[in-house]
């Protein structure tokens, strides 16, 4: 599953430098992550990065693109390649 920023985000510019796939953007009003790219930084980190950085807890998993530890670690290779 990717994640997904709510609408609390504040743009406070702290997650996106900390995923390693570049799915993190600004988005027209706040940040978005592309769900392509999210890999929950399975292969990269124990843990979200996004989330463990986020000063007001507004990434949370996408219930819209539900994937399991093994899609987001082939996701992973791939994007490795």
């Amino acid at each position: 599953m990717s994640l997904i920023i709510k609408d609390e985000c504040i743009n406070c510019d702290v997650c996106e430098p900390e995923c390693p796939n570049g799915a993190i953007s600004q988005g027209e009003d706040i940040y978005v992550i592309d769900p392509n790219l999210c890999t929950e930084c399975v292969g990269h980190h124990g843990e979200p990065q996004c989330i463990e950085v986020c000063p007001v807890d507004c990434i949370s998993k996408d219930p819209a693109h539900v994937e399991d530890h093994e899609s987001l670690y082939q996701k992973y290779l791939k994007l490795i390649q």
